[in-house]
């Protein structure tokens, strides 16, 4: 049995085996892997290739093959062709090695009229096999996002690994560093618990690295060699003359006529060499470090000093105290050069403004009081004398009143039967009565005195 395909997605693992049991082929599912006869793989593989088989995770420009002209508005076709661009991008991506999954979305521009939109934005989602992905690789993806979309920025993609985190953050994204405002709020309340809410002051300056720093380190051991090879050679020359260290005719003569001469003497060399390979233990270490990591840390803490007659000053071992607490709190470390400074000094409390505020002292008689009263009693008086006096002032009794009615009027009006008014004494009372009843008689007796020119006696 051998390798079909491994690392595929369900949907996708699930649709080989499908198309593997068509072709009647006995096949082996091993994890993540599908093992086939290893005589049908190859000829498998192009079976299944011309079948589309295995499909990609994500799918691309063949999104569009299934719209058509009819029902399809402008909208949905912005739409579709989007997501087929980032399924394209998504696998463009997954083709770098070592990259297990890996996902684009882009958020285009809104086309307004007359109006300018916002840019183009983008994020990249990719998973590795082993590790994370680096700072190259980011990068690269920012890269290729940015020129496969028009008009978007490569500094406005955001690359994001599952396992590291954010990699390449938007440039106008404004990552908030809370640990200054963390650490003042946690020496804050920690002092406060002793000294009391308000009497402690903390100011805190964090220096962070803004570079990005990458370290490649090779170490060699020579006490962890190892013996590669050894090599063991060995040499041998053999030299032959006479005694006086002549050559002579009796030299170039066979061995035999060579020993007969008396002065004749031999030598012999040999030369051994050994050769021995050893490879040395190695350790290669790549740091990365990335901006954020805190250079230095500066603390300056106030602390209230008591004042008063019977206030004593704070010892020096409280203040001792105090800082170590401070020092825990922040987390000092002298060897990156942090500096705690703790002073206590009295509280100068700052100036009033504006007028204080104090009780008006007791009076018996207010000027302005005395005015609106005097106002108050004149208004009362004036009301008293010429409203409600005449109201009340009782009517004369009238004994006699010449006669209102002369014989003209008494003509005009003849009086009605049953007129009981007219019996009244009051002739002021008889007369109301009388216009009131005949109001037709009295106008027309009016109208004939302005004709007329005549005005009666009384008015």
């Amino acid at each position: 049995m051998a390798l079909l395909y491994a690392g595929l997605d369900p949907a996708a693992s699930a649709e080989v085996v499908a198309a593997v049991e068509q072709q009647r082929l006995p096949f082996e599912v091993r994890g993540d892997a599908i093992y086939v006869p290893a005589a049908s793989r190859d000829l498998l593989r192009m079976t299944l290739a011309g079948a589309g088989l295995p499909a990609p995770g994500a799918q691309g420009y063949e999104l569009l093959d299934n719209l058509s002209g009819f029902g399809t508005t402008a909208q949905m076709f912005d739409a579709a062709y989007w997501r087929a661009k980032e399924g394209e991008l998504a696998r463009t991506i997954l083709a770098v090695p070592g990259l297990q999954a890996a996902r684009v979305h882009i958020s285009p521009p809104a086309a307004r009229v007359f109006q300018q939109g916002e840019p183009a934005t983008a994020a990249v989602t990719v998973t590795m096999a082993s590790g994370s992905a680096s700072q190259q690789q980011a990068q690269a993806f920012r890269s290729l996002i940015a020129a496969a979309v028009p008009g978007l920025d490569p500094g406005n993609v955001a690359v994001i690994d599952a396992k590291a985190g954010l990699i390449a953050a938007p440039d106008n994204a404004q990552l908030a560093d809370t640990r200054q405002d963390e650490l003042r709020n946690r020496v804050r309340s920690l002092l406060e618990a002793r000294v009391g809410a308000g009497n402690a002051v903390v100011e805190l300056a964090v220096e962070t690295v803004t570079d990005t720093e990458s370290i490649f380190e090779r170490r060699l051991d020579p006490e962890g060699r190892v013996v590669v090879s050894n090599d063991v050679s060995e040499t041998a020359r053999r030299s032959q003359g006479n005694a006086d260290g002549s050559v002579t005719v009796a030299s170039n003569l066979p061995d035999g006529a060579a020993n007969q001469e008396a002065g004749s003497s031999s030598s012999e060399d040999r030369e051994s060499r050994n050769v021995t390979n050893y490879e040395l233990s190695e350790t290669s270490r790549e740091v990365l470090r990335a901006p954020g990591a805190v250079r230095r840390l500066t603390v300056a803490v106030l602390v209230n000093e008591p004042t008063g007659p019977e206030a004593a000053p704070r010892a020096p071992d409280e203040l001792e105290a105090l800082r170590e607490l401070v020092a825990s709190a922040v987390g000092f470390d002298a060897a990156r050069g942090d500096v705690i400074t703790l002073r206590a000094m009295p509280f100068v409390a700052p100036p009033v403004l504006g007028t204080e505020a104090v009780a008006a002292p007791a009076r018996l008689f207010d000027p302005m009081q005395l005015v609106q009263f005097g106002a108050l009693a004149l208004v009362a008086l004036i009301l008293g004398l010429f409203v409600l006096r005449p109201l009340l002032r009782p009517k004369p009794q009238v004994d006699s009143l010449p006669p209102l009615l002369d014989d003209s009027f008494a003509m005009a009006m003849p009086m009605a039967d049953g007129f009981a008014a007219l019996d009244a004494p009051d002739p002021v009372a008889r007369l109301t009565a009388l216009i009131a009843d005949r109001q037709e008689d009295s106008v027309r007796l009016l109208q004939s005195w302005v004709e007329d020119g005549r005005k009666p006696d009384h008015g």
